[in-house]
């Protein structure tokens, strides 16, 4: 069992007997902090559920993980060291199962990969807010709390098999409402509260004579009316239905679903769902379908990188291959990179695919995200469309995992467990014999190096639209040389151009930002220049406080210079214009345009604008309603966007992530601009596409003008083989953080040392640990933040190595530490 307590001083599973049945009331009778509700209830202790337990001097909940008959003629032997008349009994189970043996060794394993608290990793596979927790009241005692959230059950007032016979006494004015009312329909018991004041009483009595049923129905928080009549058609799918509003089948699939809402009943059809049509599809779609197909048949975690340009219709690839292995009796996972997709997303696979679509991301409600957890868990859901947390939903038999954008950042944890959705996905479907598609216009290199390298791993290009339109054009304008020319606008000429051009055709623009916020650099307007490391061959990071230069990755410093080093012009500017201001600047330049001028609107879209709940959906509306509208955003925007009449799309400045401290920073630039670019042209009108850069002659920024992923290859790769980085060499990030300085330093130093002694002993040739520095973020929250890396060969296990130094140190009461394995950057 998995105590539900996240800290490092308890990480390891503890033994608790089970006791007989009968003793699960007893634990609860005359216990103080035995609430009402679900807590209330006694459940079969099983893998996977909450259970209560005695703890010290305190109770504590925890997670069961695995259950053993020990002791028993010719059974297993109690473990070593595990005295059995010493045990401690459960008290009770407080939940039905959240996971199976599966979920909870895959907990392990992320425990083990990701040298994680294993109830940070337990709680992954667990309902978003409803767990029941320990809470420590004013009175000084612990108690168990209920769920945050949980079902919500409606009532609902329908006609009783007495009704038409009933006839209410003339001065039961309240009764003959009520009456007249479900004349028109089924009604909720708050509608005809809000109608009449209370009812309870009138109810109650209609109830008792057979007038009327009060039925409690289960309610879906979130759905839009079409979810809703979709979910009752997922349900009715699986269940099968009577015909006669009931439901038959199996009870364990439809649990908590019967009775749908008069609501939902009135507007379903009864009719089967009609998918979308297929489209015909191109050599190259069929192709990756084949490799699909044949990566499923294999049943051995193969993995088939999907890499086509963006228009090349990878998304119909991913619904006929989850149509194919739907018809084998098996479900599907679609993983997703950014909120702002997932409306697309899900509108198009339940175009295809109905309700039996589930949806999980962080944007929705946790009674939402519940309702979904618990509409996959009945069964219903054939197909999981979500971030990177839905692949710990309960969805059962899965038999293919998708994962569009692969190379997106969003899908690295950045809290523990800090895992990687590819790679847990792949450690997935090899245990369920499961196939993976990897899908994206511009791969990470560490898919392409797989594909390369690993036997299981296929790559399938598709290196043309699906449409046959071409890519449109993209124009490296250089700003550096605009200066010079004296202009001192964020715009180019030739962007303010092709503006005007486009919206005054009533045509759209999509404008990005390449803005990554809290980095700062120098870069000299005049000549182009950046201050970069004589060591490493990155940028110098720009320190405000002490107006200082310094290299994240060696600790080289100098003093910021006044004037630029190479042609000595004052203007040195420190990077970082945020999208109001750009927005403010764009206004000015459009209302001053002919033919444009303030009737053409500017939707911005970045942390900003889209913090509440539905903003993407409601600004991306927006945007699709306008004749003519220029969409203004940060990275959000540079992917999975489908909109027939853009036909233009400007990077405002390319370099603020080409010079990033990062050893992906490159990368980055050159995924950013191709994906941005295939905004445009993706109907029938032309497009084109603009660049804003001060580092023209830059490898990334020549090759993604060119869609020439090999000019980027050859220039990176060996970079990367040179100075230590992934996909050559495996690595680990040991974060280490607090609110002094001084001890934050002094225990990374002594974290460094200890790992060196480590990975002297037990790593073997080709193992690194740099000294310990300060994080590019070196301070952050009111936290002081220092890192130490660990380098180590690609084919290398760094976690079984590291993993025995973390799990033996004792917790810091001031200083907190958490290894990042496989970081996605190191800033």
């Amino acid at each position: 069992m998995i105590l539900d307590i996240p800290t490092q001083a308890l990480d390891a599973p503890y033994t608790y007997a089970v006791p007989e049945e009968g003793l699960f009331a007893a634990a609860c009778e005359g216990a103080g902090d035995c609430d009402d509700g679900p807590l209330g209830r006694d459940f079969a202790i099983s893998v996977g559920c909450a259970v209560l337990v005695p703890f010290g001097h305190r109770r504590a909940v925890g997670f069961v993980v695995s259950l053993g008959e020990y002791g028993q003629p010719g059974g297993p032997q109690w473990p070593q060291g595990i005295d059995a008349g010493k045990l401690k009994a459960i008290e009770r189970a407080v939940s039905q199962p959240y996971f199976d043996e599966e979920g909870a060794a895959c907990a392990q394993w992320l425990s083990e990969r990701y040298i994680a608290p294993l109830s940070s990793c337990v709680r992954l596979f667990t309902p978003p807010g409803g767990v029941p927790r320990m809470v420590h009241g004013r009175d000084g005692r612990w108690r168990l709390e209920q769920p945050a959230v949980g079902q919500v059950d409606d009532r609902w007032v329908v006609v009783g098999p007495a009704f038409s016979a009933f006839t209410p006494r003339a001065n039961a004015v309240k009764q003959v409402a009520v009456m007249e009312a479900l004349r028109g329909g089924q009604l909720r018991v708050s509608e005809l509260t809000a109608q009449l004041g209370s009812v309870s009483s009138t109810l109650k009595a209609l109830e008792a004579k057979g007038a009327v049923v009060i039925e409690h129905r289960r309610r879906m928080r979130g759905f839009a009316e079409d979810a809703a009549r979709g979910a009752r058609r997922a349900v009715l799918g699986a269940c099968g239905d009577t015909g006669e509003g009931g439901l038959a089948g199996s009870a364990a699939a439809c649990e908590g679903y019967t009775n749908p809402p008069a609501g939902v009943a009135a507007v379903d059809d009864g009719q089967p769902h009609a998918p979308s049509p297929k489209p015909q599809l191109t050599p190259g779609q069929a192709q990756a379908l084949e490799a699909i197909a044949a990566a499923c048949d294999a049943a051995d975690g193969s993995v088939v990188l999907v890499d086509g340009v963006t228009g090349s219709g990878k998304t119909e690839v991913y619904l006929q291959a989850i149509e194919r292995v739907l018809a084998q009796g098996r479900t599907a996972c679609v993983l997703v990179p950014e909120i702002s997709l997932t409306p697309q997303t899900v509108g198009r696979f339940r175009g295809r695919f109905g309700d039996t679509v589930a949806v999980m991301h962080s944007r929705m409600s946790a009674g939402e995200r519940y309702d979904q957890w618990d509409f996959i868990r009945s069964g219903a859901a054939r197909v999981v469309v979500g971030a990177r947390s839905a692949l710990f939903t309960p969805l059962a038999n899965v038999g293919l995992y998708v994962i569009d954008e692969e190379h997106e950042g969003s899908y690295k944890q950045d809290s523990a467990p800090r895992y990687h959705a590819r790679e847990v996905a792949c450690w997935m479907a090899r245990r369920s014999g499961a196939a993976v598609v990897l899908g994206s216009a511009t791969p990470s290199i560490e898919a392409l190096y797989r594909c390369a390298k690993h036997q299981r791993w296929t790559q399938v290009r598709l290196p043309e639209r699906a449409n046959g339109r071409p890519m449109p054009a993209i124009r490296v304008v250089d700003m550096a040389r605009e200066f010079a020319e004296g202009s001192r606008s964020m715009f180019s000429a030739a962007l303010m151009r092709a503006l005007q051009e486009e919206l005054s055709q009533g045509r759209k623009a999509v404008l990005l930002l390449n803005q990554r916020g809290f980095a700062k650099f120098l870069l000299c307007r005049e000549c182009g220049f950046v201050p970069k490391c004589p060591h490493c061959d990155t940028s110098l990071t720009y320190h405000e406080r002490g107006n200082f230069l310094a290299c994240h990755h060696c600790g080289y410093r100098q003093a910021s210079p006044a004037l630029c080093p190479e042609c000595s012009s004052p203007y040195l500017k420190k990077f970082g214009a945020g999208t109001q201001r750009v927005e403010d600047e764009l206004r000015g330049v459009l209302d001053a345009m002919p033919g444009v001028g303030p009737g053409v609107p500017i939707i911005r879209m970045d942390a900003d604008t889209t913090g509440g709940k539905g903003a993407h959906e409601r600004l991306l509306e927006q945007f699709a309603a306008a004749q003519a509208a220029v969409l203004l955003g940060t990275q959000m925007i540079a992917k999975g966007l489908d909109f027939d009449d853009v036909t233009l799309v400007g990077v405002i400045n390319a370099d603020t992530q080409l010079q990033l401290p990062d050893f992906r920073a490159h990368e980055r630039t050159f995924d950013l601009i191709e994906q941005v670019a295939g905004r445009a042209g993706r109907a029938q009108l032309p497009g084109r596409v603009l660049v804003q850069t001060y580092e023209a002659d830059a490898a990334p920024i020549r090759a993604a003008a060119g869609y020439d992923r090999a000019l980027f290859l050859r220039d990176e790769l060996p970079k990367r083989k040179m100075l230590g980085y992934p996909p050559y060499v495996r690595m680990a990030n040991v974060l280490v953080w607090g609110a002094h300085e001084a001890d934050v330093a002094a225990l990374a130093r002594e974290l460094a040392a200890e790992l060196a002694e480590q990975t002297r002993s037990y790593g073997g040739d080709g193992w690194s640990v740099l000294p310990a520095t300060p994080c590019v973020l070196a301070k952050l929250r009111n936290t002081y933040r220092w890192h130490v890396v660990v380098k180590c060969p690609a084919d290398a296990d760094v976690s079984a190595v590291l993993l025995p130094v973390f799990r033996r140190r004792k917790a810091d009461k001031w200083v907190n530490v958490a290894v990042d394995v496989d970081p996605d950057d190191l800033l």
